[in-house]
């Protein structure tokens, strides 16, 4: 096995386990024997723990980046920017469920140089949604009113999706998206119109 693959391995290992136990909680110990190697072997292949975190971290972090600038870069009403957003973000979760999940709760564990650097991509992420939802606020498509906490509700939903997200289930992330975004969109109320005991 190549020393790439060892340390993919080695990574891979890391990733469920931070998700499972938790980062303070997993030893670099449980860390070898998930991997199928002897702790001090782990050594000629990593410097610390902290180390995988943050590679971990970093990776999907840019993931996340890589698909929003896709879709924020695209020509398309904001409606349909959103939808596409939520789907990139879904895809990005659903095809990296463990380092998603670490994402989203160990990266507090990162010495502060390494969390700023985390800190300032995540900003960067919830940049570009804001510039989606002020964009439709613009085109008269969003209300303006709200906005802040409209991205705020549009993230926490995304980001709480590694909760309940399976890979390979029935819906795909853009059937998933579509979902969740008309519930974002409509909300939940059926139009006076189209309620079947006919009340206004």
């Amino acid at each position: 096995m190549t020393d790439r693959n060892r340390r993919e391995q080695i990574l891979q290992a890391a990733r469920a386990l931070f998700r499972e136990k938790g980062y303070h909680a997993t030893t670099i110990r449980d860390i070898a024997d998930e991997a199928g190697m002897l702790s001090g072997s782990l050594y000629a292949h990593i410097r610390t723990k902290e180390d995988l975190l943050f590679e971990i971290t970093d990776e999907i972090a840019d993931q996340f980046l890589d698909e929003m600038k896709a879709v924020a870069g695209r020509s398309l009403p904001p409606d349909a920017l959103l939808r596409q957003g939520l789907a990139a973000h879904l895809r990005v979760v659903s095809t990296h469920l463990d380092a998603a999940s670490v994402f989203m709760h160990e990266w507090r564990g990162l010495s502060p140089d390494r969390r700023r650097v985390i800190q300032e991509k995540r900003d960067a992420y919830e940049q570009m949604w804001a510039g989606i939802l002020e964009a439709g606020a613009a085109a008269g498509v969003f209300r303006r009113e709200g906005l802040r906490f409209a991205r705020l509700v549009v993230l926490s939903v995304a980001n709480w999706s590694y909760q309940w997200l399976h890979p390979g289930g029935v819906l795909s992330a853009e059937q998933l998206a579509d979902q969740l975004a008309e519930v974002l969109l409509s909300g939940l109320l059926v139009p006076p119109a189209d309620r079947a005991d006919g009340t206004a």
